[in-house]
């Protein structure tokens, strides 16, 4: 359910062309759908202007499935995040015509559209191991119906190879901040533009790095007043919220 379909219900019953139980019985839907393993957010749509995306750790391909086909009745526009290339092959066994974005490790059942916007996002990566984090990120955010420029593998080893891309982020929207061992290229990034940074924390690191914790808590201290940060790893929150901040 999302506005558009909400508003054509309306249209048809004030017509007179839509029975008010059959009117009643496509809103039963509006709150969620009951299928026992799993209650289906429907009014996700009307909130957000997506549908609810499905995480796919801890579910089993059939569930993932199934939940895919009860919204594909109601969305062209589907995504499920975090998963893996085996969990891919056995969906589009399922349902053909799936798109598998491997290094964000996100299905979609449409490519996305290029954005209108002059507005974009810019999702800088500190290392190249940060990028399945990055990329999920991006994927969500170009799903989104968002203009996204990537810049990977700028950390602070090398800090030149970021100051020279110093126009690109400061003329976005919003920044999305990736990275892990110690965590400091948001801070950086938030020294150079005065847009809103949105800091992410990866479990990229050694011992000390502590799965992402030491990152996240540099992040969390950071001195840059345009910085906020999410959890590790949640590169699609980040995308989300981003886009929420470009205002669409």
């Amino acid at each position: 359910m999302d506005n558009r379909t909400l508003k054509k219900l309306l249209g048809e019953y004030r017509k007179g062309n839509l029975s008010e139980k059959k009117l009643l019985g496509k809103l039963k839907i509006l709150p969620y759908i009951d299928m026992d393993f799993a209650k289906i957010d429907t009014h996700r749509c009307i909130k957000f202007g997506f549908p609810e995306v499905i995480y796919a750790p801890g579910k089993t391909v059939e569930q993932i499935a199934d939940i895919m086909d009860s919204l594909s009745s109601r969305h062209e526009n589907l995504m499920v995040t975090r998963v893996t290339s085996e969990q891919a092959e056995k969906l589009r066994e399922k349902i053909p015509g799936i798109i598998y974005h491997q290094a964000a490790r996100i299905v979609t059942t449409r490519k996305s559209k290029p954005s209108r916007s002059r507005k974009y996002v810019s999702v800088v990566s500190a290392g190249t191991a940060d990028i399945p984090v990055a990329e999920e990120a991006s994927v969500t955010l170009e799903m989104l119906g968002d203009r996204v420029k990537r810049v990977y593998d700028v950390g602070v080893a090398g800090l030149h190879r970021l100051l020279d891309k110093t126009e690109v982020l400061s003329e976005a929207a919003c920044l999305i901040a990736v990275a892990g061992m110690e965590g400091a290229l948001p801070s950086v990034v938030g020294g150079i533009v005065c847009r809103p940074v949105i800091a992410v924390p990866t479990s990229v690191g050694y011992g000390a790095n502590l799965a992402g914790i030491a990152p996240l808590l540099t992040m969390l201290n950071s001195c840059s007043p345009n910085v906020s940060v999410v959890n590790i790893d949640n590169g699609f929150g980040a995308a989300f919220f981003a886009h929420l901040v470009l205002g669409k």
